[in-house]
């Protein structure tokens, strides 16, 4: 009988397990791609790139408007203020002057040209470096994800109301 050695089979296996594993992760990143992402840039980028949520710097002074600040705008009439709740949140009470903008079309709705903006929601179209946008949502968490989408579209002087409508109410008794 003739035994041999396992090394020399050893290279060879190695080899086509290699490729039968890089074949199979291949397929399986191109099956992840076809389906979930239309790019593998955009699968990238979903794990790379500062989030909806304002890649957590929400939350900083630069970011935030507090109820008392708000207030001193809303009297001076130098704020655009974005309700991002639902409509029927914003119909059960809102902030006065505030503009009701439902997270889930604020992105399209930032994007539009401006005539069409103030057709759509009879205000003035925010722009680009205006330092007068406020999101605000019920606590401050979909304010965040507006003000985080509103940064991606290049609105970089956006802010939102610290703790939403219930600190507003709380602090203000609207």
């Amino acid at each position: 009988m003739v035994v041999l050695h396992s090394s020399v089979y050893r290279g060879p296996v190695l080899v086509m397990l290699s490729l039968l594993l890089s074949r199979v992760f291949c397929q399986v990143v191109t099956e992840v791609n076809r389906r979930s992402y239309p790019t593998v840039a955009s699968f990238v980028r979903t794990y790379t790139t500062s989030s909806p949520t304002c890649g957590g710097t929400c939350d900083d002074e630069l970011s935030v408007v507090t109820p008392s600040q708000l207030k001193v705008m809303l009297s001076n009439h130098k704020v655009q203020l974005f309700d991002v709740r639902n409509p029927d949140e914003y119909q059960d009470g809102h902030i006065p002057q505030a503009v009701n903008l439902p997270l889930n079309i604020v992105e399209e709705s930032l994007k539009l040209p401006p005539k069409t903006f103030q057709q759509t929601f009879e205000v003035k179209a925010p722009g680009k470096d205006d330092d007068n946008i406020v999101f605000n949502c019920r606590t401050g968490v979909r304010s965040g994800k507006a003000l985080g989408i509103a940064r991606q579209l290049g609105f970089h002087r956006a802010r939102h109301l610290k703790g939403g409508y219930v600190a507003w109410v709380e602090q203000e008794g609207n």
